[in-house]
């Protein structure tokens, strides 16, 4: 009877001990292994299950050589030695090489959509010179008809009247010569 006394007393006071959740450490399982997970911190206890390389769990207290850990399933002791703060290199290299394809279709996606934009850039810069080209046309054309293109219908005007007059003077001549002495009665 007092070996479970002092192993209640020994879990209370484990449980006084524990870090409160939002404090827990994370730790990751390292190397290639699979480990039991027990009741409590021996190997007389019973085994719930395991745990793998790479898998991630909190660590909720630590006592010689046994570390209590909490996973998925709940929580578990398993042997001291096997945890590492940083997850094991095969987890890392896995996490990089998903970033470096990802990063990789993001490179594709930006390359091709840099070729479209260079395309549409010279095509709008083909059809901007053509427009430059087009508007200082029609400024010509603009000042020509203002401006320019007066002139031609005033010399015709002039031209009009002085022909106009010339020949109302000849007429207005000849007239006078043919005139003849009649008698009037």
């Amino acid at each position: 009877m007092s070996r479970r006394l002092a192993l209640l007393l020994g879990g209370f006071i484990g449980l006084l001990g524990l870090p409160a959740e939002s404090h827990a450490e994370r730790a990751w399982i390292k190397d290639e292994v699979h480990l039991n997970k027990r009741t409590g911190p021996g190997t007389k206890y019973r085994i719930l299950g395991a745990v793998k390389t790479g898998d991630a769990v909190e660590v909720l207290s630590r006592t010689e050589g046994w570390t209590q850990v909490r996973d998925g399933d709940g929580e578990a002791w398993i042997p001291v030695g096997f945890l590492q703060s940083e997850p094991p290199a095969r987890i890392q290299l896995e996490r990089h090489v998903a970033e470096s394809t990802k990063m990789r279709a993001d490179h594709s996606e930006l390359t091709t959509e840099v070729e479209k934009l260079r395309q549409t850039n010279a095509e709008l810069a083909e059809r901007s010179s053509s427009l430059d080209e087009l508007a200082k046309k029609l400024e010509r054309e603009n000042f020509e008809l203002r401006a320019g293109a007066r002139w031609p219908e005033w010399i015709a005007g002039a031209s009009i009247l002085i022909v106009g007059g010339i020949l109302g003077m000849i007429v207005h001549a000849s007239g006078a010569r043919r005139q003849t002495r009649r008698i009037r009665l």
